[in-house]
Formats: C-alpha cells, sequence, structure tokens
C-alpha cells in the first residue's frame, strides 16, 4: 500500500519548501494525509485488518502532533497547509 513516485509528486508538489524537500512538517504532513486516505479506502474495503487499522491510527496521531508542531512555530504556513489538503 505504499504511494508511487508520482503519487508522492503530485500530493507534495504545492507544499514543498524546495526541490529536495523532503522532512519539513509541510511534507510530512502531506505525505501522511495522502497515506492515510490510501489506508481509509482499504479498510472500508476490508473491515477486519485490524493490524492496518492500527497503522492508521498511529499515522492520524503522528499527523496530530506535526500540525501542533507547525500551528505553534509558523501559524500562517500551517492555515495555508489546511486549506490545500482540505483538513478541518
Amino acid at each position: 500500500m505504499a504511494l508511487t513516485h508520482k503519487q508522492k509528486e503530485k500530493v507534495t508538489k504545492e507544499v514543498k519548501r524546495h526541490e529536495k524537500d523532503t522532512g519539513s512538517p509541510e511534507y510530512q504532513i502531506a505525505m501522511f494525509t495522502e497515506k492515510i486516505k490510501k489506508l481509509t479506502s482499504h479498510l472500508k474495503k476490508n473491515k477486519k485488518d485490524f493490524h492496518s487499522r492500527r497503522g492508521l491510527l498511529k499515522m492520524v496521531a503522528k499527523r496530530r502532533k506535526l500540525m501542533a508542531y507547525l500551528e505553534k512555530v509558523d501559524e500562517k504556513s500551517y492555515k495555508k497547509l489546511i486549506k490545500k489538503l482540505g483538513l478541518k
């Protein structure tokens, strides 16, 4: 269920700070959001896949922590990212 290179590029091209950015909170939040969407659709089909459900909950928690950090450090980019990703 990993994302392909094209999917990653599509998701993160607007969010990246620079061309080789992979560690910024914006990039990581965008990646987690895409993975969460993919896992959610998988779990709708496979209701008894509890191992993937646990992974999904971990991803949601990590994304929430990163979002809290970004809001604390740079509120302007946090609000812009929320709009782009359609969260909240």
